[in-house]
């Protein structure tokens, strides 16, 4: 028994290193890969062709994710059409991808822009258009399938009573030689003209399903150029919402400019300045810090709250629509299920006379009757309370795939409340990893900018011998070398010690968190584009 737990437990370590040596290998690969992506020039031949293949590699699945969004969830029609839009598509993402080193950095800003506040309307907007093209015409559809149910029992009633009525007047007809008694008649008729009042009735469910037909379609139209519309803004709003923070972050240097990175540790460390973060401002944030402020918490429940009204009127549209198509079906199976009943009419007329019949009446004795004349008439038909040529619609079920990708697109918006804060950090660093330069800039303000609140707090003029970056101009550094500010290369990738190195040193960088955004960007544009596939 012990040699055999031995034996589990060794295997189980030797499983768990080769897990952690395969996943080390892997973020080193990662790192590698990421490396030549945000390279504005390629340093070498190698790095020239991980630009490319990672290039053709996004334009692809951005061709084929373009495609099948347009065709399943835009409704375009299946043809040269499509594939020729999606194949510009593609070869205009992997010109701009391999050209323009800008274009590069746009498109790993996306990523965690869907975690800010844009990103969270443009998923919540995407959200309810894929609700309103599946659930609104599949309800109106619904409904003008219980519309036709009630169209052909009314019309298959009205038949069979103006049947009925006609087969008393043929009983009363064949009675009228023998039914007159002292000019007295059995007559059946109806009043008005049943055949008028049939088209009207006729006439005024064609014109109602007429209407619910209208409405179906017009919605539907209106649903499919909305959903159109919030497509074309939802990629143009992450483009957009990604650009402004680019031209932001090189433009000014305060914005988003409140990370304590590695780098400026390290520039403290050199300029013997580490007194500045003894007691650090409260808007200056640790970047690989995973903690959450009271109110950066309190926010996100407030938030979340709202968005779960949301999520409420969600489930509210969604099962109104299982309701209606469950009241369809079953009002469908309820007209398919009606039989006709046969109706047969038997009429027995009897006649007798009597001679002086009040004489018997004196004496209190009934009068004697003479039988004098006999017939029995029967005649048979059919009650249907259906009509024949009234076809039925069928119920339309509920389509379950748009209801959960819509489903998920709220929740991966409730998500992105708590991660706004991570979002934010990433973006920055996918920005540094592009922009060096300006990154070594942007760490060169901030320390002049701790440094001027140190000395304010100490009622001292700010140190020369304590700064780096002594002269300054409109709160930006000059003559900041980028021999003494360490680059941002190192504030994305770390360097990684002789030897194989340890999973929690891997696990903390920001790269891997980077590299496994840029690995998921199909995957994010794919769940975005599954609500009517």
């Amino acid at each position: 028994m012990r040699t055999f737990l031995g034996a589990t437990e060794h295997l189980f370590r030797v499983g768990w290193r080769s897990w952690q040596v395969g996943l080390c290998r892997a973020l080193v690969s990662l790192q590698a890969a990421w490396n030549d992506f945000s390279q504005p020039v390629p340093a070498s031949c190698g790095q020239l062709l991980t630009q490319l293949f990672l290039c053709g590699s996004l334009a692809a699945a951005t061709t084929g994710l373009t495609h099948h969004w347009l065709v399943s969830s835009l409704r375009y029609p299946l043809g040269p059409s499509a594939t020729t839009v999606a194949a510009i598509c593609g070869l205009l993402m992997f010109l701009g991808l391999g050209l323009v080193p800008p274009a590069r950095c746009l498109f790993a800003l996306s990523v965690p822009t869907l975690g800010t506040k844009q990103g969270r309307r443009l998923l919540l907007s995407y959200s309810a258009a894929t609700l309103a093209i599946t659930v609104v015409p599949n309800v109106l559809s619904n409904v003008r399938a219980a519309g036709r149910v009630l169209r052909c029992v009314t019309e298959g009633s009205l038949e069979s009573l103006l049947n009925t009525t006609h087969q008393l007047h043929a009983a009363s007809r064949a009675l009228h030689p023998v039914g007159l008694v002292n000019g007295r008649s059995l007559t059946f008729e109806t009043q008005g003209n049943g055949s008028a009042f049939r088209l009207h009735m006729l006439r005024v469910t064609e014109q109602v399903l007429e209407d619910f037909s209208d409405l179906e379609t017009l919605a539907q139209a209106a649903a499919l150029g909305a959903q159109r519309v919030v497509a074309g803004v939802f990629v143009l709003g992450l483009l957009g919402e990604s650009a402004w923070y680019l031209h932001r972050y090189l433009t000014d240097l305060r914005f988003d400019n409140i990370y304590a990175t590695r780098q400026l540790t390290r520039r403290l460390a050199k300029a013997q300045a580490t007194h500045l973060m003894a007691s650090p401002p409260a808007w200056l944030l640790r970047a690989a810090r995973p903690r959450l402020s009271q109110e950066e918490l309190l926010r996100f429940l407030l938030r979340l709250g709202l968005l779960t009204l949301l999520l409420a009127a969600t489930a509210v549209m969604v099962a109104t629509d299982h309701v209606t198509f469950l009241l369809a079906h079953a009002a469908v199976d309820w007209a398919q299920q009606l039989s006709s009943v046969p109706i047969t009419l038997t009429v027995k007329y009897d006649s007798a006379y009597s001679i002086l019949d009040f004489i018997p009446f004196l004496f209190n004795q009934p009068s004697p009757e003479r039988p004098f004349f006999s017939t029995r008439i029967s005649n048979q038909w059919e009650l249907r309370f259906t009509s024949p040529g009234c076809p039925l619609l069928p119920a339309q079920r509920p389509r379950v795939a748009a209801s959960l990708a819509a489903g998920a697109l709220q929740l991966t918006a409730c998500a992105t409340i708590l991660l706004e804060t991570y979002a934010r950090r990433l973006r920055h660093t996918i920005a540094a990893s592009f922009f060096t330069t300006q990154e070594t800039k942007r760490i060169c303000h901030l320390h002049a900018r701790l440094q001027r609140r140190y000395d304010r707090r100490h009622r001292q003029q700010p140190s020369l011998r304590t700064s780096s970056c002594p002269n300054t101009r409109h709160g930006t550094p000059d003559g900041c070398m980028l021999s003494t500010c360490p680059t941002s290369l190192e504030m994305v990738f770390v360097v990684i010690p002789e030897g194989t190195p340890g999973l929690s040193t891997m696990l903390r960088t920001p790269l891997a968190v980077q590299t496994v955004s840029l690995a998921l960007v199909p995957f994010v544009y794919a769940v975005a584009m599954k609500g009517n596939a």
